[in-house]
């Protein structure tokens, strides 16, 4: 998914030993060596309207490469916002990957690993006019041909200065802490987009504030 994304950034310029019990230790990328996710398919319901316009809320995402926060941008967005609380509360995220790594953004949340899945519905809320895809920005992932502010579970972190894109990705929020993290998994990036080296979401975690 998001190939208008990869087309736009792309004309712009992402065994090791021990115990079977332990985890894998990092590499010189950083990362925690881990296993490809199998793919799943997954049919949600629509959730109801839970998250309030401007409720403070921040989503930890623990992956093998660290952890980051996204802050949730509940006012500007808050279908989408809503939408994605509903997906981490029901543990959807939970042992999926960053399947699609640039240089310029991460893009991960997707249970069939092949960047087509879906939690079985979708979410329209335009974005704001005056988005800006600037280095810290999360917004949804979609493909050229569903409507401005279309969103499954697929999300993308910008990583570079700016991504030059049209206002046509559903805002998510912004990146509060674990910035470097980002660029780590991005710096996996490769030329087709699928990272040297698997990065799994381990979990997401929401909490007020």
């Amino acid at each position: 998914m998001l190939p208008s994304l990869a087309a736009a950034l792309v004309a712009l310029g992402l065994a090791a030993c021990g115990d079977d019990d332990d985890p894998s230790p990092a590499g010189d990328s950083g990362c925690e060596r881990v296993e490809e996710p199998s793919p799943k398919e997954v049919s949600l319901g629509r959730p109801t309207q839970e998250v309030r316009p401007g409720q403070r809320l921040t989503a930890t995402v623990e992956t093998s490469c660290g952890e980051f926060e996204i802050a949730l941008a509940t006012t500007q967005a808050p279908k989408t916002t809503n939408s994605f609380a509903h997906l981490v509360r029901q543990g959807f995220y939970a042992g999926l990957s960053f399947n699609y790594v640039k240089p310029e953004f991460i893009q991960g949340g997707d249970p069939s690993g092949d960047r087509t899945g879906d939690p079985g519905y979708f979410v329209d809320e335009p974005p704001p006019q005056n988005l800006a895809y600037t280095k810290g920005t999360v917004a949804m992932a979609k493909t050229p041909v569903e409507p401005p502010g279309r969103s499954g579970s697929q999300f993308f972190v910008v990583t570079a200065a700016d991504a030059g894109l049209h206002p046509d990705y559903a805002l998510l929020g912004r990146i509060a802490r674990g910035l470097d993290v980002t660029e780590r998994i991005a710096a996996l990036a490769s030329p087709s987009g699928q990272p040297e080296q698997v990065v799994l979401i381990e979990r997401i975690n929401l909490r007020p504030g």
